[in-house]
């Protein structure tokens, strides 16, 4: 895989505790990040907490609670074992096997696999589009300007991709712009424009891109499509929210109307 930041995302320098010696700022604001996402699907687990990296007795009473519900020595400490499940989430969603043959199934299949682990993003200090999930698909970067839905998508097409050994960027650049992807596919002749799907729908096919179309050289939102039901697609998209936004929190499945809105279609069919 060629997007591979998310290995960073899992791992620790080294063991971290109230007041340790050892203790990294960074590595602080990676349990405490983990330990508000969880609190996001588990909300009566306590375990939500400041992330400002700093390990005081709020951080050790957070991952107390975690590690009561895990099952865990309930000691306060944070060493690799227990980061590993902390984040364990982002490790399945980057490394579990996919099982499908071609390479559209692929694209859908690690779709589901990033959505089922739930991807979502946090506000740390004033900066929303932030947390281990941005990084992972945004290479390192986070914070207010990093909208991440390219991050994602780009993030699926390359596991989906490697999994059968052949490289994205023979598709696409490397990229966080959806302006890229849009103008790369006008050039290649792999862009079906909003007008033309209206005419065709069968120019939409599961595991193809869509681009939200704000002018005609200008586009604001993308996502993964997973189903076609005529007029009606079912995507996974990041950075959304269940309005549909450009610029949510998580990512999330959701439904579209070709006929109602400016939908282009990227077709990854010269990868196939």
């Amino acid at each position: 895989m060629k997007k591979d930041w998310y290995k960073k995302e899992l791992l620790l320098k080294n063991t971290q505790q109230r007041n340790g010696a050892d203790n990294n700022r960074k590595d602080v604001m990676k349990i405490q990040s983990w330990l508000c996402l969880f609190n996001i699907w588990n909300p009566n687990s306590a375990t939500a907490t400041g992330i400002d990296g700093d390990f005081g007795p709020a951080t050790e009473r957070a991952v107390q609670n975690f590690q009561k519900i895990q099952g865990l020595q309930q000691n306060g400490i944070v060493d690799q074992v227990v980061f590993d499940t902390l984040s364990v989430n982002l490790k399945n969603a980057f490394e579990t096997p996919l099982q499908s043959n071609d390479l559209r199934s692929l694209v859908v299949e690690a779709a589901e696999n990033h959505v089922n682990n739930h991807p979502f993003e946090l506000d740390i200090k004033g900066q929303s589009n932030s947390g281990p999930w941005v990084r992972s698909y945004m290479d390192g970067n986070d914070g207010n300007p990093w909208f991440w839905c390219m991050g994602f998508v780009q993030a699926v097409v390359d596991q989906a991709a490697s999994s059968i050994g052949k490289n994205f960027k023979d598709l696409m650049p490397l990229t966080y712009s959806c302006d890229t992807v849009g103008t790369t596919g006008l050039q290649k002749g792999i862009l079906s424009r909003h007008q033309q799907i209206r005419q065709d729908l069968s120019l939409v096919q599961p595991g193809d891109i869509f681009l939200t179309q704000k002018s005609k050289f200008d586009w604001t939102h993308t996502g993964i499509i997973t189903q076609v039901f005529g007029e009606v697609i079912e995507t996974i998209e990041g950075n959304t929210n269940f309005q549909g936004s450009r610029n949510g929190i998580a990512v999330m499945k959701r439904t579209r109307n070709l006929m109602r809105s400016k939908i282009d279609v990227f077709s990854i069919a010269p990868l196939i």
